[in-house]
């Protein structure tokens, strides 16, 4: 049976993405245990794509969002680290490695091949209108990517926004035509920032990685939430902020639906809903 324990998560597995299918059907993208097409009505599952394979000489070690396109023929997924799995994702923050990638799965071929490599922790990901580009959080360096998967500028990529006001997690669209990009933690301008102070120093982070546990280091970063919608050039349109996290704390997903935002997070184990006629 399943507890949620740290040492349970590589054989019961962390879903962290989700999206529908034109046809009805669910793609979930699961930490370990890979990415699955799922029936809502039956709960019949089919795994395509499983944690911990070799792609390219490097294992899908965190697989992470997913996106696919309308004629739901092409995944596109992320894989934060080769090396860090989920639960060490505090390790991957602090190291800033550039093994992440995101990955195309061809769904009438089942071709898996590798669309952009050495990013550092790419997180959500969102298909443009076009569907000729993808953007991808990459949640250490603070800013978002743009990874170009077809057209003439295939295999090229450029940034969307950098320097946030915070660690971006998941992207979805919204109704203004822009992006509700939530930020998990913030930096603090003026005030200290962890992953900022640790960025600059490699050299000290495993010494505070021997002298603190992750839930100690988790103190250090308040749990700020902050949803963003952005748009292209880096325009910030609305942004909701809960400055306590006394509502929802470390928002690591935001979901627009009917004139609200559907808000989860990491740490919690609800969902906070925000009306926005009412803001």
């Amino acid at each position: 049976m399943c507890s949620g324990s740290r040492e349970q998560e590589p054989s019961c597995g962390r879903p962290l993405g989700i999206r529908a299918g034109p046809n009805g059907t669910l793609f979930v993208a699961d930490a370990y245990l890979g990415v699955f097409e799922v029936n809502p009505s039956t709960g019949e599952s089919t795994r395509l794509v499983s944690g911990g394979q070799l792609v390219a000489g490097r294992k899908l070690s965190f697989i992470n969002d997913i996106t696919v396109t309308r004629d739901g023929r092409k995944l596109f997924f992320t894989d934060s680290s080769s090396r860090w799995q989920r639960r060490d994702y505090l390790q991957l923050l602090m190291e800033a490695t550039a093994d992440g990638r995101v990955l195309e799965l061809d769904l009438e071929t089942r071709e898996l091949t590798v669309v952009m490599e050495n990013l550092r922790f790419p997180n959500g990901i969102q298909l443009l209108p076009d569907e000729e580009s993808v953007l991808v959080a990459e949640t250490t360096m603070a800013r978002i990517r743009r990874v170009h998967v077809a057209g003439l500028n295939k295999g090229g990529m450029d940034t969307f926004v950098e320097n946030l006001p915070g660690f971006p997690d998941n992207i979805r669209p919204s109704s203004g035509g822009g992006y509700w990009v939530a930020m998990s933690s913030v930096r603090p301008n003026p005030g200290f920032s962890v992953m900022d102070f640790l960025s600059q120093r490699p050299w000290i982070k495993k010494f505070i990685f021997k002298l603190f546990s992750p839930e100690v280091l988790m103190k250090f970063s308040p749990p700020y939430s902050l949803v963003a919608e952005l748009h292209d050039g880096g325009v910030c349109s609305r942004s909701f902020h809960d400055p306590g996290g006394l509502v929802a704390g470390y928002i690591s997903e935001v979901h627009e639906h009917q004139g609200s935002l559907y808000l989860g997070s990491f740490r919690s184990n609800y969902i906070a809903k925000l009306d926005l006629s009412k803001v």
